[in-house]
């Protein structure tokens, strides 16, 4: 249960920190990066949720990822042990399920992309993209932990590892952010990424690839 009845403390004034299980460490180790990028993308979803064009089904879908990512954060900051005295707030499969479950519903009826996005079109989109582009950075830094802890449970004194299913769980989030900054993104029009833009192209294949691109009535036969 958590109770705050006060919000300074002081305690973290010479650059140390405590995880959950009450252990101290610097506030540089990677476990303390990775919730730390967790929160970052929480904290941008607030702003996402709030903006006046978001369809409804999805302010409802990023308001439940928001209190999973706060239980995404509290698993990353809690070493695994072996024998807990109390069972601890976990990030579990169904948690990833659901969320492969949303990026079937969202990213069914989108068009198929031709390239990569630049991120942009409307605000909306934008801010999903940038909140995508944080969820990665939070991976990366929970696998960066996961180097040095691994993620097996304290043994002989050791620190304990990372919960693996936590990574995952950030994984699938960026790609489900990625579906809903597309979908956001249709009716201002996305804007798709041309390699080499303003070289000139000999190649056919190439060419063939860049009409595919520039001018999404050229499909082509995908040779």
């Amino acid at each position: 249960m958590v109770n705050l009845t006060r919000i300074y403390t002081r305690t973290g004034d010479a650059g140390r920190t405590r995880l959950s299980d009450l252990s101290e460490t610097a506030k540089t180790d990677p476990r303390v990066e990775a919730y730390g990028h967790v929160d970052e993308a929480n904290s941008l979803l607030g702003v996402v949720v709030v903006q006046p064009d978001l369809p409804e089904p999805v302010r409802e879908v990023l308001r439940h990822v928001q209190n999973e990512l706060f239980d995404c954060g509290a698993d990353l900051s809690n070493p695994l042990a072996a024998d807990p005295p109390y069972e601890p707030l976990r990030v579990i499969q169904p948690y990833i399920d659901r969320l492969e479950g949303w990026c079937d519903e969202f990213g069914d009826p989108l068009p198929p992309l031709r390239s990569f996005i630049l991120p942009g079109g409307s605000q909306t989109a934008a801010l999903l993209h940038l909140a995508r582009s944080v969820v990665r950075r939070a991976e990366r830094a929970g696998w960066a932990a996961v180097d040095v802890y691994g993620t097996e449970p304290a043994s002989d004194g050791g620190p304990g590892g990372v919960n693996p299913l936590a990574l995952g769980y950030l994984n699938r989030l960026s790609d489900l952010l990625f579906i809903l900054a597309r979908a956001a993104g249709q009716a201002a029009g996305e804007v798709l990424w041309v390699p080499g833009k303003d070289r000139e192209v000999t190649e056919p294949r190439a060419r063939r690839q860049r009409s595919r691109i520039t001018r999404p009535d050229q499909i082509g036969d995908g040779s």
